[in-house]
C-alpha cells in the first residue's frame, strides 16, 4: 500500500486557502487580575532587546551601516549612491514599522470605527523625503548621511516615483492618507500594486507621445512596502451562479486567483500614528502546470500564471475591456474580504457592521464593492436581503469626480454576466428592490441602460448603494445634484447629497517641495512648523508682511531660486537653457480636451505671431515669458496626443527663432510625475487652469500652485471659484463664459454655426498658420483643428478672445514687480481652507463618524 492522490489536484493547494491569522493585530492575554501575560520566553530578555525609533545621529548611522552590511551585503568600498539610498531607506522603514506596529495594536485594543478608502490610484510620489519630514528626522539623517560620505540630495534623487496612479484622483487619495495619519484618524487605504504603472512617456523625433512600460519595481524590492505573504484571499471569476431559496445563490466554477497583500506605511506628521495602505497583487492559485510542461505544451503550462499576473500588471487597461473590469473586481473583492475578516475578529453581530466600518468609494471604480458586500452578507453570512441592504447602504459612501457623461463608467451586461454572474444577479435584484412598480422612474434611474448591448450604470449603482454622495467643489456638487443625479436627489432627498471641497497636504506641497519658503514662513510666524503645517489657517498671519519690503525681498529671492532650480533640472535632463529672468507660466495636467491645453498652445502661437509683427522697439516693452507644459495623454486618446505633438513642434520653431526667443520660449517636459511637479510648482509665477466651465470637478494643482505663491489664470470652474473667494478676485485672472451659458453655446455651434473666421479672427489666423505647415506637416493636425472648426464642443472659439485678454492683464500686472509680490504673498496667506486636513476631518465627522485616536 501507499498513499494515493487524485492527479487533478497536483499543483493545487492542499486545502482552500483562508486567511486565518495576520502578522499584526495581536493583543496580549491577561490574567485574572488584568495584568498582561508575556507570551513566550524570558520577558526581560525580550524587552531589553526591543528597540525604539532612532532619533540621534550615532544610532541612525549605525542602523544605515547595519543595512549596508546585512540587507545589501556590501561594504563602504563598493557602496554607490543607489546602495546608500537603499540602506538609508531601509533604516527609515525600520522606524516606520515600529510606529506602524504600535498603531495597529492600539487600534486593535480600542476597536474604534475605521474608515477604508478605496481608490484605484494612489499617486504617492517619493517616500524617503516625506517620511523623514513627517518623522521630524530629516536634519539628523542629513548629518548622518554626510558623515558616511554621501549627500542627502543625491540619495533623494535615487528613489523612483511609485507608479500607482496617473493624475489628480490618485494624488488626492495620497493627500487624504497623509492627512488621516496626521490627524490621527483610523483610516486604511486599499489599492492595487501595479507592476508597470500607467506608462513611461517618451517623445519621438516627430513630437509624438510614445509609451513604454514603467518598470518602477525593476530595481529590486521596494523598500517602502512590506510583503504580507500570510494575507491572501481567493478571488473568483466566471463560473455559474445557481439561485437558492431566500435570495441566496451558490457561485462556483470558473477561474480563481490569489490576492496577496503588500503594506505601505503612511506616517502622520509629528505624531506616532502610522496608518496603512494595503495594495493587492494578483498571483495564480496554481502557478505552473507541470503535466502540460512535460507533455511539451509549454504555453499552456504557464497560461494560468500569466492570466492571473496580468490583472495587476498595468494601471487602466483600455476602457471596456474584460481586463479592466477584472481588475476592479479583484481589488474590491480582496479589500472587502479583508475588511470583513477584520470585523469578524471583534466578534460583533453583522447588524453592527456600520458602527465599525465605513467604506469610501473614490469615484466609480470601486463600485463593485456594493454588490460584493451584498454577496458576502447574503450568500456567505446568510443574512436576509433587506437587512443586508440596510447594512450596505449605511456602510458605503461615494465621491463623484466628474459630470462628463463619457467619464461615468458603464459595463456591458453580457460581459458582466460572463465575468461576474453572481454580481449581475445582485444588480438586477437591487434594481427591482429599489424601484418596485415605478416604471417611469425605473427607466430614468435604472442601473441598466437599455441598448445593444445593455449597460450597467456604475454611477447609479454607487449612488443607490451609498449612505452619502458628495462632489468635490461647490460648483461641481451643485451640478451633480442638478444634472446627472437629479432624479436621485428627488427620490432620496437632498440631505444625502453634499460637498467636500478637495484639499492638498501642505507637508508635501509646501514644506517638502519648497523648503526655503517653508523656513521663511516658520521664521516669520515665530512658531514651530509642526504648528502651522497642521493648522494651515495660521498662514493668514502672513498678510501684514505683504507690506514689509524686507519680507517681500526674501519672498522674491526664494521664488527666483526655485526658478533656477527648475532651469537646472531642464538643462540636466533635456539639455536646454531656460531664461530664469522671464515670467514662468505653467500648465501641468493629464492631457484632455476639456482641460484645454489646446487653448493654451494656440494662445502661445498667437503671442508668437504677434511678436513677429512687432518692431524692435515694441519688443523691448514686452514681458518675457517661459511656458511649461507637462502631462500624459491616454494611449488611445488620439486628439490629446495630437495636442502634445503640436506643443512639441511649436516649441521647436518658437525657441529657435532669434527674433523672439528672448521673449518667448516653450518647453514640454516629458514623463510628468509627482517629483517633477515638486520642482515645477514652486517656480511658477502663474499657472493655468482653463477647463471649459462646468467640466472640471475641482482640480488640486490649482491649490498647490497658489499655496506656493503662484497666481492663477483660469475659468470660473471647479475649485477656481472657491480659491478666488479665499484669496480675492483681484489676485486671480478669470476669463471665459460661465457654466449656465455652456449648453446654449453648444446648441448654437450645432444648429447655428458661425465660421471661425467671422467669430474669432485671431484664432482663425492661428489655425490657418498651423494648417499651412508652420509647425511641420499641417495635415497631421487637421483632426485636432477640425474639433475647433466643426462643433467646438469645448468652446475654444467662444473663449479665445477673453483668454488672450486675461493674459494681457497678467503682462500688465507683472510689470509692477512689488505689487505682484504682494499678490503672491496674499495668495499663499489665504490658502488655509484648502488643506487636505480640513477635508479629511469633514469626511470623518460628517460622513464616516470616526474620531481621532492618538497612539501613546
Amino acid at each position: 500500500m501507499t498513499s494515493v492522490i487524485d492527479p487533478k489536484t497536483i499543483g493545487k493547494p492542499a486545502r482552500p486557502r483562508r486567511h486565518i491569522r495576520t502578522l499584526t493585530g495581536y493583543t496580549p492575554e491577561t490574567d485574572d487580575s488584568g495584568k498582561e501575560k508575556w507570551p513566550r520566553g524570558d520577558e526581560s530578555v525580550w524587552k531589553e532587546a526591543l528597540r525604539s525609533v532612532n532619533t540621534d545621529v550615532p544610532s541612525i548611522t549605525k542602523s544605515i551601516v547595519n543595512h549596508v552590511q546585512t540587507s545589501l551585503a556590501r561594504q563602504a568600498y563598493n557602496l554607490d549612491d543607489l546602495g546608500a539610498y537603499q540602506a538609508a531607506a531601509l533604516s527609515v522603514r525600520d522606524d516606520l514599522i515600529l510606529n506602524w506596529n504600535d498603531t495597529q495594536i492600539h487600534y486593535t485594543q480600542k476597536t474604534p470605527k475605521r474608515a477604508y478608502y478605496l481608490s484605484l490610484e494612489f499617486l504617492m510620489g517619493r517616500t524617503f523625503d516625506n517620511a523623514l519630514l513627517n518623522l521630524g528626522l530629516k536634519d539628523q539623517y542629513r548629518e548622518g548621511i554626510t558623515k558616511l560620505g554621501f549627500n542627502m540630495e543625491d540619495l533623494l534623487e535615487q528613489e523612483r516615483d511609485a507608479a500607482l496612479g496617473n493624475g489628480g484622483l490618485g494624488r488626492l487619495a495620497a493627500c487624504y492618507l497623509d492627512s488621516s495619519a496626521s490627524q490621527e484618524l483610523p483610516v486604511w487605504g486599499y489599492g492595487l500594486r501595479y507592476q508597470y504603472g500607467i506608462f513611461q512617456q517618451l517623445i519621438s523625433p516627430e513630437g509624438q507621445q510614445l509609451e513604454q512600460p514603467d518598470p518602477w519595481l525593476a530595481g529590486g524590492e521596494n523598500p517602502w512596502e512590506l510583503p504580507r505573504l500570510d494575507v491572501t484571499y481567493e478571488v473568483r471569476f466566471y463560473g455559474t451562479a445557481d439561485r437558492l431559496p431566500g435570495g441566496r445563490a451558490l457561485w462556483h466554477g470558473g477561474q480563481e486567483v490569489l490576492a496577496v497583500a503588500y503594506d505601505v506605511m503612511v506616517p502622520g506628521c509629528y505624531t506616532k500614528n502610522t496608518n496603512n495602505l494595503r495594495l493587492w497583487e494578483s498571483k495564480p492559485k496554481r502557478g505552473f502546470d507541470l503535466n502540460s510542461f512535460n507533455a511539451g505544451d509549454y504555453e499552456h503550462a504557464v497560461e494560468s500564471s500569466n492570466s492571473a499576473a496580468a490583472i495587476t500588471s498595468v494601471l487602466y487597461p483600455n476602457d471596456h475591456t474584460y481586463l479592466r473590469l477584472k481588475q476592479q473586481y479583484f481589488w474590491t473583492a480582496a479589500s472587502l474580504a479583508d475588511i470583513v475578516r477584520r470585523f469578524k475578529n471583534i466578534a460583533k453581530p453583522f447588524s453592527e457592521f456600520p458602527d465599525y466600518v465605513a467604506i469610501q468609494l473614490n469615484d466609480t471604480h470601486p463600485t463593485l464593492a456594493i454588490p460584493e458586500l451584498m454577496r458576502i452578507l447574503v450568500d456567505e453570512e446568510e443574512i436576509p436581503w433587506g437587512k443586508a441592504w440596510d447594512i450596505v447602504t449605511n456602510t458605503v459612501f461615494y465621491t463623484n469626480h466628474t459630470v462628463l457623461p463619457e467619464a461615468l463608467e458603464k459595463w456591458p451586461v453580457p460581459l458582466m454576466e460572463h465575468l461576474l454572474p453572481r454580481h449581475m444577479q445582485i444588480i438586477y435584484d437591487i434594481n427591482l428592490y429599489k424601484f418596485p412598480g415605478d416604471r417611469d422612474r425605473l427607466a430614468r434611474m435604472s442601473l441598466i441602460e437599455e441598448g445593444f448591448p445593455k449597460q450597467v450604470r456604475m454611477a447609479h449603482l454607487a449612488c443607490i448603494g451609498s449612505r452619502k454622495v458628495n462632489g468635490v467643489a461647490e460648483l461641481h456638487s451643485e451640478l451633480v445634484r442638478t444634472t446627472i443625479l437629479k432624479d436621485f436627489v428627488e427620490f432620496e432627498g437632498l440631505s444625502k447629497f453634499s460637498n467636500v471641497t478637495n484639499g492638498i497636504t501642505p507637508r508635501r506641497w509646501l514644506d517638502q517641495c519648497n523648503p526655503e519658503l517653508s523656513a521663511l514662513i516658520t521664521k516669520t510666524l515665530k512658531v514651530d512648523k509642526s504648528v502651522w503645517l497642521k493648522d494651515l489657517e495660521r498662514l493668514k498671519e502672513l498678510l501684514p508682511y505683504a507690506e514689509d519690503a524686507a519680507f517681500r525681498k526674501e519672498w522674491a529671492a526664494i521664488k527666483q531660486r526655485n526658478k533656477e532650480r527648475l532651469a537646472h533640472h531642464v538643462e540636466t535632463t533635456l539639455g536646454l537653457t531656460v531664461n530664469t529672468n522671464a515670467m514662468f507660466d505653467v500648465q501641468i495636467k493629464r492631457l484632455h480636451e476639456y482641460k484645454r491645453q489646446t487653448l493654451n498652445i494656440l494662445g502661445v502661437i498667437h503671442r508668437y505671431l504677434g511678436l513677429k509683427q512687432m518692431s524692435a522697439a515694441e519688443r523691448k516693452k514686452v514681458n518675457p515669458r517661459v511656458v511649461f507644459f507637462a502631462g500624459k495623454a491616454a494611449p488611445g486618446y488620439y486628439i490629446a496626443k495630437l495636442t502634445i505633438r503640436l506643443i512639441v513642434n511649436a516649441a521647436r520653431v518658437i525657441n529657435a527663432d532669434p527674433d523672439t526667443r528672448d521673449l518667448l520660449t516653450v518647453y514640454f517636459l516629458p514623463d510628468y510625475s509627482v517629483s517633477l511637479a515638486e520642482v515645477l510648482i514652486p517656480s511658477s509665477d502663474i499657472s493655468q487652469h482653463i477647463s471649459t466651465a462646468g467640466t472640471e470637478a475641482s482640480g488640486t494643482s490649482n491649490m498647490k500652485f497658489c499655496l506656493n505663491g503662484g497666481l492663477l489664470v483660469g475659468t470660473v470652474d471647479g475649485a477656481n471659484i472657491e480659491i478666488a473667494e479665499a484669496v480675492g478676485e483681484n489676485n486671480v485672472f478669470f476669463f471665459g463664459h460661465l457654466t449656465p451659458a455652456v449648453e446654449d453655446l453648444r446648441y448654437q455651434h450645432m444648429y447655428r454655426p458661425v465660421p471661425v473666421e467671422e467669430k474669432c479672427p485671431a484664432l482663425a489666423n492661428v489655425l490657418d498658420k498651423i494648417s499651412s505647415g508652420m509647425f511641420g506637416d499641417g495635415e497631421v493636425y487637421e483632426p485636432l483643428l477640425n474639433t475647433i472648426r466643426q462643433g467646438d464642443f469645448y468652446l475654444l472659439t467662444d473663449d479665445f478672445d477673453s483668454y488672450i485678454g486675461a493674459l494681457d492683464m497678467v503682462d500688465k500686472a507683472y510689470l509692477d514687480k512689488e505689487e505682484w509680490i504682494k499678490k503672491s504673498i496674499r495668495t499663499t496667506a489665504n490658502m488655509g481652507k484648502f488643506s487636505s486636513d480640513r477635508a479629511i476631518l469633514e469626511y470623518a465627522e460628517s460622513f464616516w463618524s470616526i474620531e481621532p485616536i492618538k497612539v501613546p
